[in-house]
C-alpha cells in the first residue's frame, strides 16, 4: 500500500482529495493545522496537526514515514487561505515551497502533484483555448504565490529527474455546497450587488472540485513514467454561464434579486478616472468587469488524456 501526504488535506479542496485517495486503496497522511472531521475514522487515514509553515513537523512526517506520493494542497484560497492573500502569505508560501519539495524529494518520494492556478495565465482578448504553453502573465498576489511554488519545483526536479512530477493549473472551484466562486461570477465588485449583463450568457472557465479529485487520482494510480510528468490544465469541459449560476443558485438556495446592467462600460470610465485598483491584486475573487464576456476556455485536451472530465454544474455533488 502506498503512502500519500497531502498537505492542506483538511481543506476544502483537501479533504475531497484525502477521500478519494482512501477510496483508491492509499494510505493517506493529511496534515493541516485544524481536523474538520470529513475523513476522521476512516481506515488508513492519519491526520497530523501541524500548519504548513512549521517546517520541524514537515521533517519529522518524512523522517518518520516512507512517503511514496506528495500532494501539495496547502496554501491554496479554497483551503487555508481567504480571498485576501496578502503579501506576507506570498512570502511565506515561497519559503516552505522550497523547504518541502527539497524534503520531499531527497526522501525519495516517486511522484510530487503541485496544486496551482490557472491565474498565472495571460487571458487573451481573443477566444482562443488556453494551452500550457500559453503566455504567462502574474499580476495578482495569488498568482505569483502559485507561480512561485511552481519555480520551486521546477529547480528541485532539475535535481531529481527520477520523481514524476506534475503541476496542476486550475480554475476556481466548485461543489454542490461550496459556491463563493460561482457567486463572484454574479457580485459587482463596486457596490456588491448581484448583477446580469443581458441574457447571461457570456461564460466562465470552473473546475468542479470532483474534476480535480479525479486527474489527481488518475495521476496517483497510473502515472509510471517521466512521461507523464508536465503541466496540465484541469477544468470543467464547457465553460459556466452566468446564466446558468443563477438558475443553480435559484434552484438550490434562496437567491435574491438579480438585476441586469451593462457594467463594462461604466467599468472602464471608473479605471480611467481612478487607476487600477488595489483589492484585484488581493482578492482572489474579484472579479474583473472589463473582461466579462472574452469567454477564455482553458485546454484541458492534455489532462484528458487521464481522466474523462464528467462533473459539471448539473450534476455537482
Amino acid at each position: 500500500m502506498e503512502t500519500v501526504l497531502v498537505t492542506g488535506g483538511c481543506g476544502l479542496i483537501g479533504q475531497h482529495i484525502v477521500s478519494g485517495l482512501l477510496k483508491k486503496g492509499f494510505a493517506v497522511i493529511s496534515l493541516d493545522k485544524e481536523e474538520n472531521g470529513y475523513n476522521d475514522g476512516k481506515e488508513n487515514y492519519t491526520f497530523v496537526q501541524a500548519s504548513i509553515t512549521d517546517k520541524d513537523a514537515i521533517g519529522d512526517l518524512f523522517e518518520k514515514n516512507k512517503i511514496d506520493i506528495l500532494v501539495h494542497a496547502a496554501c491554496t484560497v479554497d483551503n487555508d487561505l481567504g480571498p485576501i492573500v496578502t503579501d506576507k502569505e506570498v512570502k511565506d508560501s515561497a519559503s516552505v515551497d522550497k523547504f518541502i519539495f527539497r524534503y520531499a524529494m531527497t526522501e525519495n518520494v516517486s511522484k510530487l502533484v503541485l496544486l496551482s492556478t490557472d491565474q498565472v495565465y495571460d487571458f487573451p482578448k481573443s477566444r482562443e483555448p488556453i494551452r500550457e504553453d500559453h503566455e504567462l502573465k502574474i499580476n495578482s498576489n495569488y498568482a505569483a504565490l502559485k507561480y512561485a511554488s511552481e519555480k520551486a519545483l521546477i529547480s528541485e526536479m532539475s535535481h531529481h529527474k527520477e520523481v514524476i512530477c506534475c503541476i496542476l493549473r486550475f480554475s476556481p472551484v466548485y461543489t454542490r455546497t461550496f459556491t463563493d466562486n460561482l457567486m463572484s461570477r454574479i457580485t459587482d465588485p463596486r457596490d456588491g450587488s448581484l448583477f446580469v449583463s443581458g441574457k447571461g450568457q457570456y461564460g466562465f472557465q470552473l473546475c468542479c472540485v470532483h474534476n480535480l479529485v479525479d486527474f489527481i487520482l488518475c495521476f496517483a494510480k497510473n502515472a509510471e513514467d517521466m512521461s507523464y510528468a508536465g503541466i496540465y490544465n484541469v477544468s470543467d469541459k464547457l465553460l459556466t454561464t452566468a446564466a446558468d449560476i443563477i438558475s443553480f443558485m435559484r434552484e438550490n438556495y434562496s437567491l435574491g434579486a438579480v438585476v441586469q446592467k451593462s457594467p463594462k462600460a461604466a467599468m472602464s470610465k471608473l479605471k480611467g478616472i481612478f487607476g487600477g485598483n488595489k483589492e484585484e491584486k488581493t482578492n482572489y475573487r474579484y472579479l474583473d468587469l472589463a473582461k466579462l464576456e472574452n469567454n477564455n476556455m482553458l485546454d484541458n485536451t492534455k489532462a484528458a488524456k487521464l481522466t474523462n472530465f464528467r462533473w459539471d454544474l448539473n450534476n455537482t455533488k
